[in-house]
């Protein structure tokens, strides 16, 4: 068989995706390659990532086609990148036939064309024998494509594929209610990728990207022979979920773009032996505009988060409260079905919200958070939409209790942080300092409207409990909240004056307001007390 064009859509497409990518201020993350090679013709060689959108999936699958595609020579893009000093390196570099598939255009051709998701399959199939038949002459008909794809490895002296399927879960989730679409699909996965006569002689590595993880009820078995790396469980494969600090430090200094800020706005997910990992597109746009923002917005980069976090399940109001209030809360991510739909609680809701990228996971606490400011305001701009009673109800309350506090309503924030404080606190835990401040945060919830939260800031000769510092677009004043129990409520203000807090925020040129709130720890009664100290 005579070879008649070397590049195809799908089938070895060559190295120009990458190149463009490379053009583009890339940051290296090559070193991705070398964990691949080392699975090449092991047991191992299955492997299936799942990130939210926009976290730099594409990128790589680009990178691996480039690196792995025979029908071009990649030197030049890869011989100054880290992957260069691996002794893999040479060994792999340009060796393999490549399968490159983005399932989410062939949903869009579908689509485009009136076509069912059920037709996709199908389509692939002959996308794929389509290319075959114009890189070799005389492609026999009425194989199928197993059979095809293993002549080319027979023919090719034994070059077996590298496949690489980007967004490979889209149908699944496109298709969410027609099982007769993801029958057909998962079987064409499975006889790649599940089959004896197959499998062994053609795949020589597989690397699929996702969003969701793979499904637990045994819908989707045919590729539970895949090792899988996720936002919960990323592994050996955490430093290449997103940009590391130092990456980003990097790219800072290169663009001349304030590090701390690029920390406050995309840091957050963290990941044991790697530490703080970046959304890698908003960084790249805010270095690239030079400007903070949320490009979450930007992008589909979810399923639509107030669809999510306005589920009516026990406790998830509390739950998505605590949260926008900067509190970790527990959540247990081991039942989650890895769909769209399937919810047994709230615990299932948070899983889904870490895999989407809208919370960040800490393996060791085994607790959720909101990872940036960049994620804060999208959860802030859902929660004001969403059309449910008890969360309109909080923000009404954490808007109510913002105007009280500054306009010196002492009874009315007395009773709010009172209520908060009997309705949000478990006994056992009533008069523990971390409860009193999570009091604190549940009540004043509605605050990144307008402010920054800090907690036991260093200010003056000691710490404020918890400091509310006005944005700088804000006309808002400072609050400082200090909290006691079972003394004098002016304890809570002489200590604020006494240990020089508002000396160290005189300079920001704001009205400086002082809260001090204690309760008795029998009666349970609140007492507040509020002063104001003049501009300066």
């Amino acid at each position: 068989m005579a070879e008649k064009n070397r590049h195809g859509q799908y089938i070895d497409p060559g190295n120009q995706g990458f190149q463009l990518i490379v053009n583009s201020n890339y940051v290296d993350k090559t070193m991705l390659i070398d964990l691949l090679n080392a699975r090449i013709g092991t047991t191992d060689r299955l492997i299936c990532v799942s990130r939210p959108r926009r976290f730099g999936k594409s990128f790589a699958a680009q990178m691996l086609c480039a690196y792995y595609d025979c029908s071009c020579d990649s030197h030049a893009l890869f011989d100054d990148k880290k992957i260069a000093g691996c002794d893999s390196y040479a060994v792999h570099l340009n060796q393999y036939n490549v399968i490159y598939l983005d399932i989410t255009s062939f949903i869009s051709t579908a689509q485009r064309e009136g076509l069912s998701l059920r037709d996709v399959p199908g389509n692939i199939i002959k996308a794929i024998k389509d290319e075959l038949s114009l890189i070799i002459n005389d492609l026999p008909t009425g194989k199928t494509l197993e059979e095809c794809l293993k002549m080319c490895v027979d023919q090719a002296g034994g070059k077996p594929f590298i496949f690489i399927i980007d967004e490979w879960d889209a149908l699944i989730r496109e298709a969410k209610d027609d099982p007769i679409a993801q029958k057909a699909y998962l079987d064409l996965l499975r006889s790649w990728f599940k089959n004896g006569n197959f499998t062994p002689q053609v795949v020589a590595a597989a690397y699929m990207t996702g969003i969701l993880p793979i499904k637990k009820d045994g819908s989707q078995s045919v590729i539970s022979d895949f090792d899988e790396y996720t936002m919960v469980k990323p592994r050996e494969f955490a430093g290449y979920v997103g940009f590391t600090e130092s990456e980003v430090k990097d790219i800072c200094e290169n663009k001349d773009v304030d590090f701390d800020q690029m920390k406050i706005w995309y840091d957050g997910y963290s990941f044991k032996n790697v530490g703080s990992v970046y959304n890698p597109n908003s960084v790249m746009k805010a270095a690239r505009n030079g400007d903070f923002d949320s490009y979450w917005t930007e992008t589909s980069a979810a399923e639509g988060l107030m669809e999510y976090i306005s589920q009516d399940y026990n406790g998830l109001t509390k739950t998505i409260a605590e949260l926008i209030a900067g509190i970790e809360v527990p959540v247990d991510p081991k039942g989650f079905a890895n769909d769209l739909t399937t919810f047994r609680g709230k615990d299932d809701v948070l899983t889904l919200l870490i895999h989407l990228g809208y919370l960040a996971y800490d393996s060791e606490k085994k607790t959720a958070y909101i990872p940036n400011e960049e994620i804060r305001q999208e959860f802030q701009r859902s929660i004001r939409e969403v059309h449910h009673d008890a969360t309109l109800k909080r923000l009404q309350e954490s808007d109510a209790l913002f105007e009280a506090t500054i306009n010196g309503d002492e009874a009315a924030v007395a009773a709010q942080i009172e209520r908060i404080h009997r309705e949000e606190t478990s006994p056992l835990h009533y008069n523990k300092e971390d409860s009193l401040r999570s009091v604190i945060k549940l009540a004043y919830y509605t605050y990144r409207d307008h402010y920054v939260q800090w907690e036991e800031l260093p200010s003056g000769e000691g710490y404020v409990d918890v400091a509310y510092l006005p944005k700088y677009d804000s006309e808002y004043p400072i609050l400082l909240i200090e909290l006691k129990w079972n003394k004098d409520v002016q304890t809570a203000i002489d200590q604020i004056k006494a240990k020089h807090y508002p000396e160290s925020f005189k300079g920001y040129g704001r009205e400086i307001i002082l809260v001090g709130i204690t309760y008795d720890k029998e009666s349970k009664k609140h007492i507040c007390k509020i002063e104001k100290m003049p501009m300066e």
